[in-house]
């Protein structure tokens, strides 16, 4: 018998512990690189390596993830993922030498490339089949499930150094969420269609369409998204660097930079969604990021230690939206645009920091978060050329769920 599709709140538990497994396990073993650094022998460059190794497995995921969610779908592709993650910590503890362990996290930013298409094709097709929005708030759960991730790291370093030990639990958790998730994800678009209809006849899977040139539109979002990413990125790797080397903060308060751009977009994200019920979509990103790009200018022109903060506090309160609405809006032009957008968001959180360092090299950081103002200000303007919403997908959910949850 098809599964039922499931209540909007059952529903956005079920894709929250999808976001908060993300979130978790990439802070989990984040946290212990000091550990890994010291268990490989590595220096400060084999310690680059290894943090490129994930997202260089994300960028080149996309013709996978394509594939997997025509024959998957995004729900077996979202619970698979989790799993895979659980996975790719207990071989991470176990990885014997440097070689190995450059695989294995590479092969995690393959599965954290998978998971992250699937799990924001459900919390696209959660909005459209119930109408109501929530893509901010599960952006916001996977910073809580960095958080979390810290706060056992901790814990259970208290206990035990063994990183083993550290991630078997993480690993743990890892498949409790996955168990959660089992039972409150949206169907495929086919089978939720029978079920509403009482019909328990299988359903043979719709034939995708092969893979297509993106339009216009979709170069739109994939611009905006990666623009976001960079600014995103940019701001919690070189916030503190600002403070303490430009503005001469103390040693004290320099870290307090990525606290405030994290907390804003934490807090952002739990308010956008009403935003977005009352503005709209386009409205919300068009105005966050002119704030996120304004207030970034006006801080640096300015200079000093509270200028700064202002400035911080801008981005993270108007970038906090951008890439869930674009997620959701990628996911409207069907599975294969969700995917590639997927992929340039992490593009952008790649190169970015490293994009801004070269220029920081060249003249100075100043100039270098000039360029990261500059980036938001451009996801302004391409927030201007997307469709954010269309009314044939307001009266058909249905057909949003089809194109979001199974890819085209």
């Amino acid at each position: 018998m098809p599964s039922p599709v499931p209540t909007f709140r059952r529903g956005q538990l079920a894709t929250a512990a999808l976001f908060c497994a993300l979130g978790f396990q990439y802070a989990t073993w984040a946290a212990r690189i000091p550990a890994l650094k010291e268990e490989l022998g590595l220096n400060a460059a084999g310690v680059g390596v290894l943090l490129m190794a994930a997202g260089v497995g994300s960028c080149v995921s996309f013709p996978l993830v394509a594939l997997l969610m025509r024959r998957l779908g995004s729900r077996r592709l979202a619970l698979a993922s989790t799993v895979g993650l659980a996975v790719v910590l207990v071989a991470l503890a176990a990885a014997p030498n440097y070689p190995v362990a450059l695989l294995v996290v590479c092969v995690d930013g393959v599965v954290v490339g998978c998971l992250n298409t699937a799990m924001n094709a459900q919390g696209a097709a959660l909005e459209a089949h119930h109408e109501r929005h929530t893509m901010a708030k599960l952006h916001a759960v996977f910073s809580g499930g960095s958080f979390l991730a810290g706060l056992l790291a901790s814990g259970v370093r208290l206990a035990t150094p063994s990183v083993t030990t550290h991630f078997a639990v993480a690993a743990l958790l890892l498949l409790l969420l996955a168990a959660a998730a089992a039972t409150g994800l949206l169907p495929d678009a086919e089978r939720a269609v029978a079920a509403e209809a009482g019909d328990d006849t299988p359903v043979k899977p719709a034939a995708g369409r092969k893979w297509a040139l993106p339009t216009a539109l979709v170069w739109w979002m994939c611009c905006a998204m990666v623009f976001g990413t960079i600014v995103e990125g940019a701001m919690n790797d070189w916030s503190t660097l600002y403070l303490e080397g430009v503005v001469n903060a103390s040693a004290q308060v320099a870290p307090l930079g990525i606290a405030v751009v994290s907390g804003m977009m934490v807090l952002a994200r739990l308010c956008a969604d009403s935003w977005r019920e009352r503005w709209g979509d386009g409205r919300v990103v068009l105005a966050g990021s002119t704030l996120a790009g304004l207030g970034l200018a006006l801080a640096l022109a300015t200079g000093g230690v509270a200028p700064a903060f202002v400035g911080f506090a801008c981005v993270g309160l108007g970038i906090a939206a951008v890439t869930p609405c674009v997620y959701v809006a990628a996911a409207r032009q069907g599975g294969n645009a969700l995917t590639l957008v997927a992929a340039m968001g992490t593009t952008g959180l790649l190169a970015g920091p490293p994009l801004i360092g070269f220029v920081a090299s060249a003249s100075s950081l100043r100039w270098g978060l000039a360029c990261v103002s500059a980036a938001a200000l451009v996801v302004a303007v391409c927030s201007t050329r997307i469709r954010w919403q269309q009314e044939p997908d307001r009266a058909d959910p249905n057909r949003v769920v089809e194109e979001s949850i199974k890819s085209v």
